[in-house]
């Protein structure tokens, strides 16, 4: 496989992963996001249509990749900022969500999620921190993979 096929085949599939595991986390793991989190989501989904388009559009195949590859890394670089909250290394936000428009009755029975607390974490990282080094790891493969497959 060409580096540039790899390169937006990884600009697919790791949003695709990381945005479905943080979905599953939350409607099927029970863990409810906070702000910062759905920070993260939206460059993903930004990733998967570009990645989307670069497989429909061969022609601009590569600046779809690299922009999608673009999107991976500032949800990375959100998630450093997320899990430096969570650490303490510096200040985060002060507000926290409770998610989406719910009514009265709904919003009393929806947890308070802060920011600065790890709600989940795997091998001591949390799932910003899972989130910056994967999307940050795929944004150095990708950009990799599209400067040596230039034409």
């Amino acid at each position: 496989m060409p580096g540039s096929a790899l390169a937006r085949l990884i600009a697919l599939i790791v949003p695709v992963a990381l945005l479905g595991g943080a979905l599953g986390s939350q409607y099927v793991g029970g863990l409810h996001p906070c702000e910062m989190c759905y920070w993260q989501r939206w460059p993903h989904g930004a990733a998967i249509l570009l990645a989307a388009a670069a497989f429909a559009m061969p022609a601009r195949s590569r600046t779809l990749t690299a922009l999608a590859s673009l999107a991976i890394a500032i949800s990375g670089a959100i998630g450093v900022y997320h899990a430096g909250v969570e650490i303490g290394w510096w200040q985060g936000i002060t507000t926290c969500t409770a998610g989406g428009a719910l009514s009265l009755d709904q919003l009393m029975k929806v947890p308070l999620v802060r920011c600065d607390q790890i709600q989940w974490s795997l091998f001591g990282i949390s799932m910003a921190g899972w989130n910056a080094i994967i999307s940050l790891g795929a944004f150095a493969a990708i950009s990799a993979l599209l400067i040596r497959s230039r034409p």
